[in-house]
């Protein structure tokens, strides 16, 4: 008698578990998953980086300059890195580098806008003199892209990750880096700049490229034939094929007009 009612209590313990256990089933994973440190930038990119047929990305400096909140917005984004310690190798520190490098850009391209260019006004182009207290320090664009980005982490896709507001460079992305998805982003960011037109175009004559993979030709591995294979690595097959066919760079090109969304809006009929 006393073994069946020990089985009764054995049975109900499996059927109705103690409430307490009910404390120790896993979290949902979206509750577990890190939080957007960039989520500010993500909102001002979503709301005024436009995208096109063509496959590159616009910025509407316009929308931007006549919204006081989000130009306050943007200066706050900025701001809260400028005491930051960003010295660290990691993933989350390329990240917040490579949006500042963008942030700071459009806040510039903002407060001159209109401009035809970001170089309009200046000899060579603005990189040196615009500055932004970031990491404890003042460290200008070309700093934050030289000294900082290509030093430090000394990887080819650093120029797929900042962006000169220009036409030819590669697009600015509509929502930010972040640490926890900057690979897979990194990756596609080469993918689609290589496979446009004004990443790489092969005639019959040869490959016709970037000057970015000119200027850079050290960071993508030293030589015209190390570029050949970097295109190689992010080139869809169609590409591919035909770089294969005729793997010599012959020209580059480099287009700065401005990456302006009033540009689109030029081109939509009534």
């Amino acid at each position: 008698m006393r073994a069946f009612a020990l089985s009764l209590v054995a049975l109900a313990a499996c059927l109705f578990p103690a409430a307490g256990l009910a404390d120790t089933t896993p979290k949902p994973r979206a509750e577990t998953q890190v939080p957007a440190e960039h989520a500010a930038w993500t909102r001002l990119l979503s709301t005024y980086v436009k995208s096109s047929s063509d496959g590159i990305t616009r910025v509407d400096y316009a929308a931007l300059a006549a919204s006081q909140k989000d130009r306050a917005a943007l200066d706050a984004y900025i701001a809260r890195f400028a005491e930051a310690d960003l010295s660290a190798k990691t993933d989350a520190n390329f990240a917040t580098w490579s949006n500042l490098y963008n942030a700071v850009t459009v806040r510039h391209i903002v407060a001159r806008y209109p401009v035809k260019s970001i170089r309009d006004g200046y000899l060579t182009g603005p990189w040196k003199e615009v500055k932004v207290r970031a990491g404890g320090d003042e460290v200008s664009l070309d700093a934050i892209e030289h000294r900082i980005l290509r030093k430090t982490w000394g990887t080819p896709e650093v120029h797929y990750a900042i962006n000169c507001a220009s036409y030819s460079c590669p697009n600015l992305p509509a929502k930010a880096w972040e640490a926890s998805t900057l690979k897979r982003d990194l990756d596609a960011a080469a993918r689609a700049y290589v496979n446009h037109p004004r990443g790489v175009t092969v005639t019959s004559k040869g490959i016709s490229a970037s000057e970015i993979y000119n200027w850079f030709e050290a960071d993508f591995g030293g030589s015209k034939e190390k570029v050949v294979a970097h295109l190689l690595k992010y080139a869809e097959p169609d590409l591919a094929a035909k770089i294969r066919a005729n793997p010599k760079i012959v020209r580059y090109q480099y287009n700065w007009s401005l990456n302006d969304a009033a540009k689109l809006k030029k081109t939509v009929k009534p």
